[in-house]
């Protein structure tokens, strides 16, 4: 019969593979549900999971929106490593697309070079502003940052819905509730020409590579990791709890709030009521699918970027209905927990007594 053992130490090995195991299960469960929904469930896993990357004229679109989910997960996986949960990263995603907005519209009847990286700055700083505020409540109040930071997200929509539809709306719009579009100095430039590959896809992949450095070869990187591994010792150590959570917290939000800025002056050139697409929940994922690895995390930002691209093919191809991504997303997110356990615990056959 099967039976459970603990492992000695945790399987390396197994700590890589099982997201791949998640994959594969989150597959064929897809199929199994959409195929007794009466849906084609073969070529409905096969449109989200295979063709946006078989076919080639779709890595573009891949690239485009992994580009966002790999910012946000890098800060929201440094935290983690931290025991620093920010689950609102979605709001100072949309914090940071305001608050370069604002600098966009500002700025809307100057030209120059010097705009476009004082969106970014401002993105970076809007971001961060929004994550102080769980930051602080946690350090001087011992206020849970998952609450406060989730609540403060639909204080950051409603904040956005106020402005496209008041003060910020496009006075040559036809009165739909949206910005001016952004000029040609206020829009990301495009690496391909012709397509929206813009160079937001390349600054997210160096600071990939940035926080792989610094969590793996600096002192503060090693102190992350103190904190949330073992806090006692950490602050034997000398290393700081409270600066460690403001640390994290506010690199998180920075990154998320440039990745607002990108999405804002990239995809989609204004701010409009449907900006906010639940990057910053979606990232959560990839920061675990990525095994909290720098790294690990492009591949994961790939993965769920590509079931973005995959649920718009099936919506036209199999029919499915539009919240099929976020079906699949949230199946891949608990296969990955329950694969976990393989980290820690192997299957063994164990013969019966005679």
């Amino acid at each position: 019969m099967l039976e459970w053992r603990r492992r000695r130490e945790p399987s390396t090995p197994m700590l890589w593979l099982s997201p791949l195991i998640a994959i594969g299960l989150t597959m064929l469960a897809g199929m199994l549900v959409f195929t007794a929904m009466g849906y084609d469930g073969f070529h409905a896993v096969g449109s989200i999971f295979v063709t946006p990357f078989a076919e080639p004229q779709r890595w573009a679109d891949i690239g485009v929106k992994a580009a966002p989910l790999v910012l946000i997960a890098l800060g929201l996986a440094i935290g983690f490593r931290a025991n620093v949960w920010n689950i609102g990263a979605e709001g100072q995603y949309v914090m940071g697309a305001i608050a370069g907005t604002g600098v966009a519209l500002a700025t809307y009847d100057m030209s120059g070079w010097w705009i476009l990286p004082a969106m970014a700055l401002a993105g970076i700083l809007g971001g961060m502003a929004w994550a102080a505020i769980p930051a602080l409540l946690r350090v001087k109040l011992q206020v849970s940052e998952i609450l406060t930071s989730l609540m403060l997200t639909y204080v950051a929509v409603q904040f956005l819905f106020f402005l496209v539809r008041g003060p910020w709306k496009d006075p040559d719009g036809f009165n739909f509730p949206q910005t001016r579009m952004f000029t040609a100095d206020q829009t990301l430039p495009t690496i391909m020409e012709g397509s929206l590959v813009h160079i937001g896809i390349p600054v997210a992949l160096l600071l990939a590579v940035i926080a792989w450095l610094l969590m793996e070869k600096t002192t503060a990187g090693y102190a992350v990791k103190v904190v949330g591994l073992a806090p006692a010792a950490a602050r034997h150590g000398g290393f700081s709890a409270a600066r460690t959570t403001w640390a994290t917290m506010l690199l998180s939000g920075g990154l998320a709030g440039l990745a607002g800025l990108f999405e804002a002056a990239g995809p989609f050139g204004q701010l409009t009521p449907q900006f906010p697409v639940g990057y910053g929940f979606t990232a959560i994922i990839v920061a675990f699918l990525g095994r909290l690895s720098p790294l690990g995390i492009i591949f994961g930002g790939l993965v769920l970027a590509g079931t973005y691209v995959g649920g718009e093919i099936a919506q036209s191809t199999v029919r499915l209905p539009q919240a099929a991504t976020g079906l699949f997303q949230a199946m891949l997110l608990f296969m990955l927990l329950a694969t976990d356990v393989l980290v820690r615990w192997r299957i063994v056959w164990k013969r019966r007594a005679a």
